[in-house]
């Protein structure tokens, strides 16, 4: 998908969380810094168990593995969405606890939030997510991409109604596409009266399918050659676990942990 999405491999690290497994090893000493109140004051924890998702372990101290991950590669910026700004804040925590406890072993990143971006709404107006089976796929196309794209909720208002596009979940989608223009032209369709949510769904996906057509063929073409793909990974993997070993070492030897070999 990055791929296809034209990150380049040799200005990217692509690898699998997989195959470092140093990772995990330094989430659960993180884990042994980290105060239960915090974790469940987590706003993401909060709102899948009022979501009625059942809750687990990996899902409670998923703040954590989160730190682990960036923590390890010696990060100095992390580039989020907003929704995501209180795990960084939690990062930069459990960073501070363990350098107050065994020395300065971590940069302490600082996050990196775009303030036009918002988060971007599912088909049902919460937060698009797999988790909530709400998700609108940038490979997606024909018949899936229509049925989802028509499923998204709307009001009641009929066709020759006024309508306010800063309520609409279909407008907040177009406004991350169209330009200032069109948006703006949309949005006085909506005030008009006589442009239905009909239309501007089948405007999205206008939209979408323009936006994402040349990332779908040269997905199709990594598809056909998966030994290219595994390749950039397993050259990243190596480029990724080369890091997290040195940061390792030094985590090791601050707490004191020892090693036979």
């Amino acid at each position: 998908d990055y791929l296809a999405l034209g990150l380049d491999p040799n200005k990217c690290v692509f690898f699998l969380q997989s195959d470092v497994p140093e990772v995990t090893e330094l989430a659960w000493i993180l884990g042994t810094l980290t105060p239960v109140g915090l974790m469940e004051r987590g706003v993401a924890y909060k709102d899948k168990i009022a979501q009625g998702l059942s809750p687990n372990i990996g899902l409670f101290t998923y703040p954590i593995l989160q730190a682990a991950d960036i923590l390890i590669y010696n990060s100095d910026l992390v580039p989020v969405g907003a929704d995501q700004k209180q795990n960084i804040e939690i990062c930069r925590d459990l960073a501070g606890k363990f350098n107050s406890a065994f020395g300065e072993v971590f940069k302490i990143p600082e996050p990196y939030i775009l303030d036009e971006v918002a988060v971007v709404p599912g088909t049902d107006g919460r937060k698009m997510s797999k988790s909530y089976n709400n998700t609108i796929g940038i490979f997606d196309s024909g018949k899936t991409l229509k049925k989802k794209i028509m499923s998204i909720v709307t009001d009641s208002k009929g066709l020759e109604e006024p309508k306010d596009p800063e309520t609409c979940n279909v407008f907040a989608l177009i406004k991350l596409f169209a330009d200032k223009k069109t948006q703006e032209e949309i949005a006085e369709k909506y005030r008009a009266g006589g442009y239905g949510y009909g239309h501007a769904k089948m405007f999205l996906l206008e939209l979408v399918e323009k936006a994402f057509a040349e990332a779908r063929e040269k997905r199709k073409e990594y598809e056909q050659n998966p030994d290219f793909v595994m390749q950039v990974l397993e050259a990243g993997g190596k480029k990724a676990r080369k890091r997290a070993r040195e940061i390792m070492e030094k985590v090791r030897s601050a707490c004191g942990i020892l090693r036979s070999h």
